[in-house]
């Protein structure tokens, strides 16, 4: 895919609407509305990399109260013929149909590769990738499970539903400060795990969430075998979140940029 003259590929992730209350979420909802708003003119397309919802089931014939004036405007940039992608999160892994079915958007469960203009690009949410966090991976595994899937779903969904957001809030309260802290490139497990697939294939960028870091990393060559297939070159792009950065990633064909829509670049962790 080659990008027509004028227009750009743009890549968001971790909104964690519904967290930590109505009125923030709320008002996190309206400023995103308004930045898909601003860029349909010349949004060629738009990858959407998980944690878009802090909590997220689809019942058979439910799905969770709110977030309208979202869908209502992913619905009207797929009405327009935007391409878009949505890849699930930790929070919202329990994702079916629903975005494929009402918004033409297709759902990622893994990290999925695209070329555009030339340029390969692996996206994913970013969650269980890379070595250690074996507690997640198994609890990742567990959850993923239909059987887990079925028995979530026949729960009444106030009860369901209470007990996801309850999970939730502990899990962001035990985490607390400890994701915001870059951790250096020998210790990043994702820069481990894009290291560990630039020596078996060339990648010019690595696309994820989960981190809620906004990092823009130009990786280290491998080895002289490395550079060869990509080591040299290959960025890797944490997208931060909607949260604290408001940050976003823009490709237009040639160049890739690392923005904040609300001024807060030089919070972005660059070398």
């Amino acid at each position: 895919m080659l990008l027509p003259d004028n227009k750009k590929i743009y890549f968001l992730s971790d909104f964690h609407l519904g967290a930590p209350d109505h009125a923030s979420s709320l008002e996190r909802e309206k400023i995103i509305v308004q930045f898909l708003e601003e860029i349909k003119h010349n949004a060629a397309e738009i990858f959407l990399v998980g944690d878009m919802f802090d909590f997220w089931y689809e019942y058979r014939k439910v799905v969770p109260k709110g977030y309208v004036r979202l869908l209502g405007k992913l619905a009207e940039l797929s009405d327009a013929g935007i391409p878009m992608h949505f890849f699930v999160g930790n929070h919202d892994m329990w994702m079916k149909d629903y975005f494929l079915k009402e918004l033409n958007i297709p759902v990622y469960f893994e990290p999925k590769e695209f070329e555009r203009s030339g340029k390969k690009f692996l996206i994913g949410h970013g969650d269980g990738l890379g070595p250690g966090d074996h507690g997640y991976k198994r609890l990742k595994k567990f959850f993923r499970n239909p059987l887990s899937k079925w028995l979530f779903g026949i729960l009444p969904p106030v009860a369901g539903m209470g007990m996801a957001n309850y999970l939730s809030r502990r899990s962001r309260a035990q985490t607390g400060a400890s994701e915001e802290a870059f951790l250096g490139e020998d210790k990043e497990w994702l820069i481990i795990y894009c290291k560990e697939i630039l020596r078996k294939r060339n990648i010019d960028f690595f696309m994820f969430g989960h981190r809620h870091l906004a990092i823009d990393y130009r990786l280290s060559p491998l080895s002289p075998k490395g550079r060869g297939v990509g080591g040299e070159g290959s960025r890797y792009i944490n997208l931060g979140d909607w949260i604290r950065y408001y940050t976003y990633a823009v490709f237009d064909g040639e160049k890739l940029d690392l923005k904040s829509y609300k001024g807060k670049d030089g919070k972005i962790i660059r070398n």
